[in-house]
């Protein structure tokens, strides 16, 4: 599962938050796929967080409606709240919630058989609630719409950065570990040509020997001979090596420039 606060730059995701809500009168704030909050809540109102999430029964209805809402809804307590999937390549990785606001005059006699459901002091409740916003439901869908559509161009483009300096990371190690394997693999050819280069002395020195042997020498002459042939093919390859690696060493300098 993808843990949005790994990338997302949390300042700007809050600063942008608080800008809508001020401009709004909506509250607003961001939540991870298990409800964890991961902004700080932006216009908060009284009602709502003073009041209704402080009664035993108010925080479990907010919070089935925390779950359970989406897009722009009524909660249990009459207000419009929202709700806008924050999504990364297919996978939710949280959400922005918010509203907290009315769609038009309420009915105070409505809310105040809500407050003595949720046991809340019936005139404390009112006072709190004339000072919710109130605003047109087209208005806050809308509103909420271009938030939610803000929130996710924001995080899509930090996780696109993330990755991609993440990629880099690992292609930048990546060559460097060619490299080197490459400068080990010239090492020890360099020293099997200067075995080859032995083996070859070697072979000059026993045809030497075998020639002043004369017929006692034919046998070791003909060892001497297979043993040069050898000692020349094996020189052969380790040039073919050693130019092999000439040219992924040219391919490794050549995508290092274009990185």
């Amino acid at each position: 599962m993808m843990d949005v606060k790994k990338f997302i730059d949390l300042k700007a995701l809050q600063s942008i938050q608080d800008q809508f809500s001020e401009a709004t009168g909506l509250a607003a704030i961001a939540v991870d796929t298990q409800g964890n909050y991961i902004t700080e809540g932006s216009n908060f109102t009284d009602f709502c967080m003073k009041y209704t999430r402080n009664s035993e029964e108010g925080i479990k209805r907010c919070e089935k409606c925390d779950r359970e809402g989406n897009g722009t809804y009524f909660c249990h307590a009459g207000l419009i709240d929202f709700s806008s999937d924050i999504v990364i390549k297919g996978e939710k990785v949280g959400s922005i919630i918010g509203g907290q606001v009315l769609a038009g005059p309420p009915d105070e006699e409505k809310f105040r058989s809500i407050a003595r459901e949720l046991g809340i002091d019936e005139n404390e409740y009112i006072n709190a609630l004339r000072k919710v916003p109130v605003r047109s439901e087209a208005a806050i869908k809308a509103s909420a719409q271009m938030l939610g559509s803000i929130v996710n161009q924001l995080v899509n483009l930090e996780y696109i950065q993330a990755i991609s300096g993440k990629r880099d990371s690992i292609l930048d190690s990546e060559i460097d570990s060619i490299k080197n394997s490459l400068n080990e693999v010239t090492a020890k050819t360099h020293d099997l040509q200067k075995v080859a280069s032995m083996e070859n002395i070697l072979s000059i020195n026993a045809s030497i020997e075998a020639a002043r042997a004369g017929d006692a020498g034919v046998g070791f002459a003909v060892v001497a001979r297979e043993f040069g042939e050898i000692s020349k093919n094996s020189g052969e390859v380790y040039e073919r090596i050693h130019e092999l690696v000439d040219k992924i060493q040219n391919s490794v300098r050549n995508l290092t420039e274009v990185v």
